[in-house]
């Protein structure tokens, strides 16, 4: 027959693998949300790169149909 004393022991060593296994899953879970929040991070550069390429594009297009173009001359 088990003794209190050994499912003292047993309760305590099942509480420290418990502790033990949700302190693994809390680090696992921050890596993860670590890696999501780079990744959101990263594409959100890339899409403020890609819009600033556009603008930038669209502004010299602009400025160049505000020129005025002065016609050929002939020789």
């Amino acid at each position: 027959m088990a003794t209190r004393g050994s499912e003292a022991r047993a309760d305590e060593v099942k509480a420290r693998a418990e502790a033990s296994f949700k302190k693994e899953e809390r680090a696992k879970e921050g890596a993860r949300a670590m890696m999501e929040y780079q990744a959101t991070g990263k594409a959100a550069r890339e899409k403020m790169a890609q819009l600033k390429a556009l603008r930038l594009a669209k502004e010299a297009a602009d400025k160049e149909a505000e020129r005025p173009k002065t016609p050929a001359r002939k020789r």
